[in-house]
């Protein structure tokens, strides 16, 4: 039973995580923190850009949850395994395979990641914190799956 529990409390996690990060991407990080967020939209020199520190803010998400939970391995422990695997997740979609930060995986042709490609590249086709489009990651608008 604790195994289903555990299955089902880091799927609430992961899951729920593309949904604030929707929703932290749309009104705050393209709101009173866009200039955080503008570094992603404009070329910078370096490896870092002032945008990752919204890592800080995600990872301590997971590790408060993680540790409140670790003594009884309740649904807050799972919780935050869910928000780590979703932030995991996130680094190697958005920073490795559309970023290209790490140079470790060549252009896919597997649709569903052209689709997710295209969708950050609309997204990134303005440089202003009005006019974008597609705040989330994973759930991806069926235009972006049309040739």
């Amino acid at each position: 039973m604790i195994v289903l529990t555990a299955i089902f409390f880091v799927s609430i996690g992961f899951v729920a995580m593309e949904f604030v990060a929707w929703f932290t991407h749309k009104y705050v990080m393209h709101g009173f923190l866009w200039t955080w967020h503008e570094s992603h939209h404009r070329h910078t020199k370096g490896f870092f850009e002032r945008n990752d520190l919204f890592f800080l803010f995600f990872a301590g998400i997971a590790t408060v949850l993680i540790m409140l939970g670790a003594a009884n391995l309740d649904y807050r422990f799972w919780l935050g395994i869910g928000v780590s695997l979703y932030g995991f997740s996130y680094f190697i979609f958005h920073d490795v395979v559309i970023h290209r930060r790490l140079k470790i995986f060549n252009k896919s042709k597997n649709r569903y990641l052209q689709a997710m490609v295209k969708a950050h590249r609309a997204h990134h086709s303005s440089k202003q914190r009005e006019h974008s489009v597609s705040f989330g990651l994973f759930i991806i608008p069926k235009k972006y799956f049309q040739k």
